[in-house]
């Protein structure tokens, strides 16, 4: 009998979200209807946020964001800044709103975004901070806020990976002034594709709503440029039922992590992310950086290994965001302008960590890992 692999991430499922898929399919109504604004209240029910925009990705939740603030500027070649370890769906947004992102380098020991680094990228043309909870662990949204008050200007959040995280006893989605989640089939409560963006700003809200709707307050009556970022009633039906057990998933995972670190945190050539209260973190991705001169195996060996003996790892992400080809060609970046980004990403890995793992699962997980590190 061939062992199951184990996953580093399986989209939930369960007879509930089956028989209402089902009856959206029977209903007609595919496209935004009342299953997606009872999961925008759901999210705000659970958040505490005023309002909840729920859109077909969670990029859109981000270029939805950024254009939101962008309507309120008149400047000149607008600028985002923004971290260089993300997916690129980052700062992809960011060029999508008709703006330049600006990257700060990382703290090297959270992975996020070097908030002692923020102020002085801060330029005239400056229209938002673009902070990334980093594998779900939130970047030091408090201090990030500070800066861009005292600029007046707004914090977009970039919180994909850290739906029920928070920061300093504050939830994720009520800190800054907009803040975007995906609800990709990866993610911690899913819906195969979609995501939302949470705010208590009226008007932000008022034209978001617009913008997610080909730019339409109502039918055929249309007010500003807009695109088609509805989210569809099934993607909405999968997603429900899961908003009642965001905590619960998030303790499991907790659980996990201890567990992980607690069995090989012995072991001389890893090091984990920097987190001061576990609780805190989401833990989407449980992330360790591998020391390559302190032992016989490269990152990449190891990856290739555990996937070979049946643990699912991975590398999110084996290239920061300014080395892509895309916008090394575009903005003529050079290895070297943000080293601890660039140093990350050549030794960071993931292991599995989602809650449907077992306490047998997360073992094997230990002993394979030392089993290769010896």
């Amino acid at each position: 009998m061939v062992e199951e692999k184990i996953r580093i991430a399986q989209p939930y499922n369960d007879p509930q979200i089956e028989s209402l898929v089902q009856s959206v399919l029977r209903s007609g109504r595919l496209v935004q209807g009342e299953l997606v604004r009872k999961f925008e209240s759901e999210i705000e029910r659970y958040i505490g946020s005023k309002h909840t925009v729920a859109v077909n990705s969670g990029t859109a939740a981000i270029h939805t964001a950024i254009a939101a603030v962008c309507d309120k500027t008149v400047k000149n070649t607008p600028e985002v800044i923004t971290t260089p370890l993300s997916f690129s769906a980052t700062a992809n947004a960011i060029l999508h709103a008709g703006c330049r992102p600006v990257f700060v380098d990382i703290d090297e020991e959270t992975f996020n975004i070097n908030d002692e680094l923020i102020e002085e990228r801060i330029r005239d043309n400056t229209i938002a901070i673009e902070p990334v909870d980093v594998f779900g662990l939130p970047a030091n949204l408090q201090r990030i806020v500070s800066i861009a008050k005292s600029h007046s200007i707004p914090v977009i959040e970039d919180a994909a990976e850290a739906i029920g995280a928070s920061n300093q006893r504050e939830k994720v989605g009520t800190i800054s002034q907009l803040t975007c989640f995906s609800t990709y089939a990866t993610k911690n409560l899913q819906s195969g594709e979609g995501g939302f963006i949470t705010t208590n700003d009226d008007s932000l809200d008022a034209f978001m709503r617009a913008f997610r709707n080909q730019g339409q307050v109502s039918k055929y009556n249309q007010t500003i440029l807009g695109y088609n970022y509805r989210m569809l009633e099934i993607s909405a039906a999968i997603a429900l039922s899961q908003t009642t057990k965001i905590d619960e998933f998030k303790a499991r995972r907790n659980e996990h992590a201890a567990r992980l670190i607690e069995g090989l945190s012995d072991i001389d050539c890893l090091r984990f992310q920097k987190v001061k209260d576990p609780t805190e973190h989401a833990w989407y991705m449980f992330a360790l950086i591998l020391d390559e001169k302190r032992t016989r195996i490269s990152r990449d060996e190891l990856v290739t290994k555990l996937n070979e003996r049946g643990v699912e790892a991975d590398v999110a992400w084996p290239r920061p965001i300014h080395l892509q080809p895309y916008y090394k060609t575009r903005y003529n970046f050079k290895d070297g302008e943000f080293p601890i980004a660039e140093k990350i990403c050549k030794s960071i890995f993931q292991l599995p960590i989602q809650p449907n793992l077992s306490n047998t699962q997360i073992e094997k997980v230990i002993t394979t890992v030392r089993s290769l590190i010896k």
